[in-house]
């Protein structure tokens, strides 16, 4: 796609979708909407916005209000712990194997019974893979057993009272895992903030597939510590 189709495409979508966007603009900005989506129409949006980003001499810009957050004693330890730990691997899982029983039950449970997932000597002779293949759903649905998120013994956060998994901001799947192989996972934190009650942590979770060089998963995952 050439760069003046993107831009039309932008600013296509801006004006299908200039009132919700307008509710997220500063005041600054949305003094000046009318002119703005023009600009962007036009394809003049970006000098535009380069000679307004700045306010006025004498324009008083109201202040952006950032909640205060208390934190518990062991959420604060917590997380000075863990925001000099941002960049560093937290966890090494152990190898887990991903045979073929494994990938027919979690077929019947999704109904996805996909030969390339299930018949093995039809995947022998039409499948580039030359075998049957964990179903990518399947292997991201292992996370919590791969990482040492479901380990009631030993707990990656002992003095949160509950963690709760709020999702995935990434979600991508490099390499196939085949039928009988050895999978494990690597955990980095990337971030950790401190939210109500507690707080939220962002890991970057890449699942190895033992012999290959490419993982056969790589995921942001989000978690909530309440304390």
């Amino acid at each position: 796609m050439k760069v003046v189709d993107i831009i039309k495409h932008k600013t296509d979508s801006l004006a299908k979708h200039q009132f919700d966007l307008k509710e997220l603009m500063s005041p600054v900005l949305r003094a000046y909407w009318t002119d703005f989506i023009n600009r962007a129409n036009s394809q003049q949006i970006f000098p535009w916005l380069k000679e307004h980003q700045k306010p006025a001499i004498n324009e008083e810009v109201a202040p952006v209000a950032v909640p205060e957050i208390e934190l518990s004693e062991d959420a604060e330890a917590l997380y000075i712990e863990l925001s000099a730990k941002v960049g560093q691997e937290l966890h090494v899982g152990d190898w887990l194997s991903v045979d073929q029983d494994r990938i027919n039950a979690f077929g019947q449970v999704t109904e996805d019974m996909q030969w390339i997932h299930t018949d093995a000597d039809r995947a022998s002779e039409e499948s580039p893979f030359k075998t049957t293949i964990a179903h990518g759903f399947l292997t991201l649905s292992l996370l919590s057993r791969l990482t040492d998120s479901v380990d009631e013994k030993n707990p990656p956060f002992p003095t949160a009272k509950m963690t709760v998994n709020v999702g995935l901001n990434e979600v991508r799947f490099p390499y196939p895992v085949k039928a009988g192989n050895q999978v494990r996972a690597r955990s980095k934190l990337l971030k950790v903030t401190p939210i109500k009650r507690g707080l939220e942590i962002e890991r970057e979770v890449k699942v190895e597939i033992d012999g290959i060089r490419r993982p056969g998963c790589v995921v942001v995952s989000v978690v909530r510590l309440y304390f």
